[in-house]
């Protein structure tokens, strides 16, 4: 089992200086809004994937009126403890498993799986494609290095590619010979990607139904749709038959940086035809699968983040998702709420169960 034993937060969000011991499985987080509790999961989260859930900017994760931050924190696995340091100072990062520095932070991805469910996850379901492409990027990241090595480099190709086609279109300089190398670059990093998204949800989706059966308390049927062009034409052809719109537009229009997943209910789009209960249960029941897949690829689960879910969900799905998470197949459950009471009250009052941190 995956277990978070210590964490220390320097200059982290609204922390100036704290240090947090977990002694048990299942660790409520309780606290007046604004008290950090959601910021407590963040810094769980960052020493996991090495960057915040919540923002891409790193400046937002300094304490005010300070320049960088520090988290440490003591991960235990069959009984081996390791301590992670995740350092931000004159705006360069720094992130080391027991004193050694990666040369590349996408190593440390895997290493301690975590996953989160918080509010703003509703854009899974009602944001873009760039929403659901992260949520799936994410998952087969922690599952497979090689998966993560082929995105950073497509993407860094995508970017000179483009770069290209803006060159082009300022010069009006044939540059097809570098453009065809770019190509074949972008397919040959593509296709694995493309292929590791194609292949895993076909198992996924029904892990995903029986989850949702069980948390919404009744079956509706629940499916997800891959959508991408790969799925009908060959990827250089594609990048072909679209070059002369990419030189107009001077950027690349087609790819799996344009992959979509439609979440459907019923055979209806979920993102229009689902009530928000529907919603919620079909997004817990994402990620509890998500839960379950790594789980089972590690052969040991990963950390579970739930932030503000008594909030945002009712009664019944609560007292169901708190019996999941009770039961033997859960590893280590870090739950945020206001009120100390509900959140003991959801476990029997069982304080040998849960430890409770109050803000």
């Amino acid at each position: 089992m995956l277990l978070v034993k210590k964490i220390s937060l320097v200059q982290f969000k609204n922390y100036p200086q704290r240090v947090f011991g977990f002694e048990k499985r299942i660790v409520g987080i309780t606290g007046r809004n604004g008290s950090g509790k959601t910021n407590l999961l963040d810094a769980i989260y960052y020493l996991c994937f090495t960057k915040s859930y919540f923002t891409s900017t790193e400046a937002q994760n300094v304490h005010y009126n300070t320049s960088g931050f520090r988290l440490e924190g003591i991960m235990e696995r069959s009984g081996k403890a390791d301590k992670v340091v995740c350092t931000l100072k004159e705006g360069k990062k720094d992130v080391a498993l027991n004193d050694d520095s990666y040369d590349k932070f996408s190593r440390h991805i895997g290493h301690f799986p975590a996953v989160m469910i918080a509010p703003d996850d509703a854009e899974i379901i009602l944001g873009g494609s760039e929403e659901r492409r992260r949520w799936l990027d994410a998952l087969l990241s922690q599952l497979s290095a090689g998966y993560l090595d082929h995105l950073i480099a497509y993407q860094k190709i995508l970017l000179q590619r483009n770069g290209l086609l803006k060159t082009i279109a300022e010069t009006g300089q044939n540059q097809d010979a570098l453009l065809e190398i770019f190509d074949d670059q972008l397919v040959a990093h593509g296709i694995p990607v493309f292929e590791a998204r194609r292949n895993f949800l076909e198992p996924f989706i029904p892990r995903v139904q029986a989850l949702y059966d069980y948390l919404a308390g009744k079956h509706e049927v629940v499916d997800i749709k891959y959508q991408s062009p790969l799925l009908e034409m060959d990827f250089s052809k594609l990048l072909i038959t679209n070059q002369l719109k990419d030189k107009t537009l001077q950027r690349t229009s087609a790819g799996i940086h344009r992959d979509d997943l439609q979440f459907l209910l019923d055979d209806h789009p979920m993102k229009s035809s689902a009530s928000q209960g529907q919603r919620k249960s079909f997004l817990f029941a994402l990620k509890l699968a998500q839960y379950e897949v790594i789980s089972l690829h590690k052969q040991f689960p990963p950390l579970l983040l739930l932030d503000d879910v008594f909030e945002k969900l009712d009664q019944e799905r609560v007292a169901r998702l708190i019996k999941l998470v009770r039961s033997d197949d859960y590893g280590q459950v870090f739950i945020t709420d206001t009120h100390a009471d509900r959140l003991l009250q959801a476990f029997d009052g069982d304080g040998d169960i849960i430890q409770l941190i109050h803000m």
